[in-house]
């Protein structure tokens, strides 16, 4: 089995919370992933002092590959001539030289697109055709039988409730091609709150038997938390098995002293479109409602 964590929107600056910080430091080092992902947002204004605070931070976590993208704070706003024409200056210095990456380990390949597009869109972000080329490029160089995994900060689909975020231009056509690619996963942050489900949910495709499993995350390590996540902090647990995949949503709790399990989903893995047997034996249900 494969372990993933995948944390977003870290927003070091004014709204960041450390003691959040500090309890997702400890609660990864405990998981022992064998991936860690961190889909953008490392600080709340690209300032140089923001991103030395998050580079210490990185530098705490555990010693096992860590798959960044930036994130639209991740560039200048006010500081308008620096935005124009070095918007990516402190990203690469603190955090990675590359924009665009493929990292793997036994199992997965992970491709980690920009979408922070700071000339031309302040909030929202962009996927260009170069980059989509990047992806299929790389994964054809994938081993057999990889899971398949795309990392950017801004989401292919919006989350289910009444917030009315929009996702990036062209999403349904980029959905397509991450189709077409055999991608399994996509991770990104930005909404400031989990959505975990499925691309079919939200737009049927050209392939309507598979789609793409989605998982955003919340925000780990800040106050900017909304809708249902409002002030709250969040990240996801991924593990991969040959048959499927599992992601536990995990919430900080107050109750817990830390954070803990909220919600678990279960994706059967492709090409299998179901499951052989259910995700839970009627013994581990029983168990779970507190039954001997």
């Amino acid at each position: 089995m494969i372990t993933i964590v995948h944390g977003s929107d870290l927003h070091f600056g004014k709204p960041h919370d450390p003691a959040a910080a500090e309890t997702f430091m400890e609660t990864v080092h405990d998981l022992s992933p064998d991936l860690l992902v961190l889909s953008g947002d490392f600080t709340q204004r690209a300032k140089e002092r923001e991103y030395e605070a998050a580079r210490a931070w990185l530098d705490g976590l555990p010693d096992v590959p860590v798959v960044v993208t930036p994130g639209n704070h991740d560039v200048p706003l006010y500081r308008v001539w620096e935005r124009l024409t070095r918007p990516f200056e402190n990203y690469r210095r603190w955090i990675h030289p590359e924009l665009d990456t493929v990292t793997s380990i036994p199992g997965v390949t992970a491709v980690s697109l920009n979408t922070a597009a700071p000339r031309r869109a302040i909030v929202n972000g962009r996927m260009d055709r170069h980059q989509i080329d990047f992806a299929r490029e790389a994964f054809a160089r994938a081993e057999p039988g990889d899971l398949k995994v795309v990392v950017s900060h801004h989401h292919l689909a919006p989350a289910p409730d009444y917030e009315g975020d929009k996702p990036l231009p062209g999403a349904r056509d980029i959905l397509d091609a991450f189709e077409a690619m055999g991608v399994d996963l996509v991770m990104g942050g930005h909404l400031h709150r989990a959505y975990i489900g499925n691309s079919l949910d939200v737009y049927p495709g050209e392939d309507r038997s598979r789609g793409v499993v989605i998982v955003q995350s919340g925000t780990t390590t800040s106050s900017r938390g909304r809708a249902r996540e409002r002030a709250k902090t969040t990240f996801n647990l991924i593990r991969v098995q040959e048959d499927r995949l599992e992601v536990v949503h995990h919430m900080h709790f107050r109750e817990a002293g830390g954070f803990a399990p909220f919600s678990i989903h279960s994706f059967p893995r492709g090409p299998r479109l179901f499951f052989s047997e259910a995700p839970f034996t009627a013994g581990q249900v029983e168990s779970a409602r507190g039954r001997p």
